[in-house]
């Protein structure tokens, strides 16, 4: 797959969210969401998080449009809060067997076990998902921008940010010349820059192909 130099930068929403707390009322639903699809280093991490079908704040929207702040902020109410919550990593080197969009998947999915109680339906972010251990076609829904839709979405896109961005910050001090505690394992121009000169470490995802590296023709 083909990275681009500089990744899409979304501008932070002061309006607050209008949210849904659930798609079927009286329900256990658990939203599903991902962090880190695009980075050339790294995990990627997926969250699950049931929360209480009243649960209200005015900071959580989709992790994309928050601060950093507001998210760290936000983070240990929804430990607190919800009824259920899991965090997994799926590793680089799982990344460049399985390619990023199962990848994504499989965490969810191993997120998605780790909960207790067990959810009845699954919000998931996106649109590709499949059945897996105990949940068949008709337990799951995609929702395209579903963490800007669904609260559940929104919490889980949260987890999975802030959990993936504190493990890239302890591997920046293993490998501080590529500037990952700044651009977290995106192909940023520093980061880019950084494997020119350095090359790989074994946190970068092999598979993953970046355009200003390749070797010209002329």
């Amino acid at each position: 797959m083909h990275v681009h130099l500089t990744p899409k930068v979304n501008a932070v929403s002061t309006k607050t969210p209008n949210l849904k707390p659930y798609l079927e009322p009286g329900r256990l639903e658990a939203g599903c969401d991902e962090a880190g699809r695009g980075p050339l280093a790294g995990p990627v991490y997926a969250a699950a998080v049931i929360l209480p079908p009243d649960f209200f704040h005015p900071l959580l929207n989709d992790s994309k449009q928050m601060t950093e702040k507001a998210r760290e902020e936000l983070r240990p109410i929804i430990e607190k809060e919800a009824v259920a919550w899991a965090v997994e990593a799926v590793s680089a080197r799982e990344i460049d067997e399985l390619n990023i969009l199962w990848a994504s998947v499989t965490g969810m999915q191993r997120a998605v076990t780790r909960l207790n109680p067990k959810p009845e339906f699954l919000l998931i972010d996106g649109n590709k998902f499949r059945p897996f251990q105990g949940y068949g076609f008709k337990d799951f829904q995609t929702v395209v921008h579903g963490d800007a839709t669904y609260a559940s979405i929104a919490a889980a896109s949260v987890l999975a940010k802030t959990y993936r961005d504190d493990f890239m910050r302890k591997i920046a001090q293993e490998y501080p010349q590529y500037g990952w505690d700044r651009n977290m394992g995106y192909p940023t121009a520093e980061h880019i820059e950084a494997i020119r000169r350095h090359g790989y470490t074994p946190w970068h995802r092999k598979s993953f192909h970046v355009k200003e590296l390749e070797p010209s023709l002329f």
